[in-house]
């Protein structure tokens, strides 16, 4: 048996790592990971490990997704055969080559040929046992000849040359050189990263390219960046399918965004929505109408509407709708449908600090405690009493039951506002019945917001991992206690985030020194600590002495993932652990200190180094900031989302489901014409008016072909542009053909 963890990488950079599973060979995670992807990458990798009995970490296997492949599993759940793990073939980055070939005439006249490589840059090399000493070994191969290689220390700034000389024989007399008459295409260069090591296991395979010398041409010259590949025949034969295999269920979502006018129409229809009579007709709506799951209508429509403002009038329109469809008050919003799942999105955008704020301390304790709380005699354990186990229950739902419903003062407003809209659409609707109500609001409060919290803690970050099994049950039992409550409970926040990074303090005579420290984060002061856990800080800063939190550029320290709190005596210089930590502690280290008053404009983006700034080389320390303030968004969620990035979704929503569009306008057309039951392949559509419900899909339509054309014209001109081996397209294994035909064609085009 084994007790393995999994790791999410990008390339090989890990941003998320899932607890131990002990014991097992089949182990179960159910974790869930989301981050927006800071940078590009090549791989998403999928990394399992096995803790040995001396806590240290072998790996099993790996899953390694193509980047253009994660579209094929978006949102499906994938069994992938772990491959194996090889020094030689974990390779990410991009070198920058030149290779010059020109002809030197001996004494004798024997035609000698000169071939001139020039490593002239990488970018993208990974990060070996804490440091990078990159060089390059340079070979020259060919059918009937050795390789000739020679080894060289790359810098940043050096350039290195490395000579080949090939023979040409003594029959050769032209003085002009033509490279398809000749055997140089035949040959190939290889080169070689290596990391230099002070280890006794030798130096590290960073990655490495071979390029056929045909590419050189007529002219005999070639200037490319190429992606990193693994070492040919590298790695022990390992039988695959003893690995083992791992299931997961991808997201990739990538957005294309346009600049904000482009999207004008297609969002003035939709922010009209609630203004349409009836709601049904509204753009809005009939977009959860063509949807296929109402969820991804959903998400994209709240982000926008809480982006305008307009998200109360919204959802007030389309839940008075649904109660006015409603006949029986004790189904009232019990369905899947379109103002329930905008609802759910709604709280979990706008109440997610409300609900850590009242629920993780007590479920911190639950699962720190460990207290049985079985009542059912079946599943009872032979050590447990069921009279304890009962009262321990009750105990907890006491305690979280008094906790939501003293938690009214702290329910955000806009929570507030729904609630109470939807409190006077059902006692419109239902007048004979008092209790519906109330009932209306808790089904939302109780069954769809604090029970599924509790259930699952750590999909509302209230928890790292998933519970263990006894833990669950727990949390089981007082989710279903909870919802059979269901009593109503009208519900700003400390925000804490912790992290284990490296930072930096500067001593009085100016030298940096570099430590591990825990951070903490409060809505009321920024403090790290020499471990975790331990209560007095080493250093606390108050939030309101935050001036501006910046990227730190990596030539400031040679250190990657970096960045830098900045206060009035002096900033201090952090390292994260990975480029999605770093992200997270920038956005919500800005967002905590947005409102300060003395926030600056200006910033340094790199340190204050050897008496001067690096980067605008001011000798002063106190010299005001040489670059704006990226400053970064308020606390606050209408500003927190771009409006842009979701109409743009939205877009590729009803561009996906263009067939039902035209669908619902057949059905619109038939209800009008024919003006009896519809037919049974429109009954899928919710239409109350259909000359009001045709004219919004008519601007619909417009809008979708309208922006339909404008991306095509954009990734035309993109792909026009394009030029393979360039810094932004390296030349890979699929695109080398591409390259050549490229190079071929008499127009090229420079990006």
């Amino acid at each position: 048996m084994r007790d393995c963890y999994c790791t999410v990488n990008l390339d090989q950079e890990e941003v998320f790592r899932t607890k131990i599973i002990e014991k097992s060979l089949c182990p179960f995670y159910g974790e869930d990971f989301y981050c927006e992807i800071p940078r590009s990458f090549r791989h998403l990798s999928f990394y399992i490990f096995d803790r040995d009995v001396f806590r240290r970490d072998s790996s099993i296997g790996k899953v390694a997704v193509k980047k253009e492949d994660l579209q094929k599993y978006h949102g499906k759940d994938t069994w992938f055969q772990l491959q194996p793990v090889s020094a030689d073939s974990e390779v990410q980055g991009k070198v920058h080559l030149e290779l010059r070939l020109s002809e030197v005439i001996t004494d004798s006249g024997v035609i000698n040929h000169k071939l001139a490589t020039r490593v002239l840059e990488c970018q993208g090399l990974p990060i070996v046992n804490g440091q990078c000493d990159p060089y390059a070994a340079v070979s020259l191969l060919g059918p009937s000849r050795s390789d000739l290689t020679r080894l060289d220390m790359l810098s940043s700034v050096t350039k290195h040359n490395f000579v080949h000389h090939v023979t040409r024989p003594l029959s050769y007399t032209k003085r002009q050189f033509d490279v398809e008459e000749e055997d140089v295409d035949k040959l190939a260069l290889r080169v070689d990263l290596w990391n230099a090591s002070n280890l006794k296991f030798g130096d590290e395979f960073l990655g490495g390219v071979r390029v056929p010398l045909r590419v050189l041409g007529q002219a005999g010259v070639h200037d490319a960046w190429y992606f990193l590949q693994p070492r040919e025949n590298g790695g022990k034969s390992v039988k695959v399918e003893e690995l083992g295999s791992l299931r997961l269920n991808i997201v990739y979502t990538e957005d294309h965004v346009f600049p904000s006018e482009h999207y004008t129409p297609l969002r003035d229809l939709l922010l009209h929505s609630a203004n349409v009579g009836p709601v049904s007709a509204s753009t809005a709506h009939i977009l959860g109408e063509v949807c296929r799951e109402k969820q991804e209508a959903a998400i994209p429509l709240v982000r926008l509407f809480l982006h305008y403002g307009k998200i109360v009038p919204f959802i007030s329109a389309i839940a008075h709708a649904e109660v006015n469809r409603t006949q029986d008050p004790n189904t009232i919003f019990r369905g899947n449908s379109l103002t329930s799942k905008c609802i759910d999105e709604t709280m979990k955008l706008a109440g997610m600090h409300y609900l850590q704020v009242t629920l993780k301390p007590i479920i911190d304790e639950i699962c720190t405690e460990h207290k049985p709380c079985e009542i059912d005699p079946v599943k009872l354990k032979e050590s447990e009493n069921l009279e304890t186990n009962r009262e321990n229950l009750r105990h907890y739902v006491d305690r979280i039951f008094n906790v939501i419903t003293t938690s009214g003062v702290r329910c955000p407003t806009v929570m507030c506002d729904i609630f109470f809209s939807l409190r006077e659409s059902a006692a419109t609707r239902f007048q004979v019945d008092q209790d519906v109500r109330y009932t209306a609001v808790s089904s939302f409060i109780f069954l769809r917001f604090f029970a599924p919290a509790i259930l699952s803690p750590n999909l509302f970050h209230l928890r790292p991992h998933h519970p263990d099994p006894a833990t669950s049950r727990t949390l089981t039992l007082i989710s279903k206690t909870i919802q059979t409550l269901g009593s109503l409970a009208k519900s700003k926040s400390v925000h804490k985030l912790n992290s284990n990074t490296t930072s930096q303090g500067r001593n009085r005579f100016g030298m940096k020194n570099f430590k591990k420290r825990w951070f903490r984060l409060t809505n009321h002061e920024f403090t790290y600590h020499k471990t975790k856990g331990e209560a007095k800080p080493l250093c606390s800063i108050p939030i309101e002495n935050i001036l501006a939190v910046e990227r730190l550029e990596e030539e400031s320290f040679k250190m990657k993932n970096m960045f830098q709190v900045i206060q009035p005596e002096r900033a201090l210089y952090i390292q994260a652990n990975n480029c999605v930590e770093a992200r997270d502690w920038i956005d919500i280290l800005t967002k905590v200190s947005q409102c300060n008053r003395k926030r600056l404009s200006t910033y340094h983006p790199s340190a204050y180094l050897n008496g001067h700034w690096l980067c605008c080389k001011l000798s002063a320390d106190t010299a005001p900031g040489c670059t704006p303030c990226t400053g970064g968004l308020p606390a606050n969620i209408q500003l927190d989302v771009d409006g842009d990035r979701e109409t743009e979704r939205i877009y590729s929503l009803f561009s996906t489901y263009m067939t039902k569009l035209i669908k619902m306008q057949e059905a619109c057309g038939s209800k009008s014409v024919y003006d009896g039951p519809e037919q049974e392949e429109y009954s899928s559509f919710v239409i109350d008016d259909p000359q009001e419900t045709y004219k919004t899909l008519k601007l619909i339509v417009s809008a979708v072909q309208t922006l339909e054309q404008q991306h095509t014209k954009y990734k035309r001109d993109k792909f026009k542009k394009t030029k393979i081996g360039s810094q932004e397209h390296p030349i890979g294994d699929k695109s080398f053909q591409c390259y050549i035909r490229q190079q071929s064609e008499s127009s090229t085009y420079s990006i």
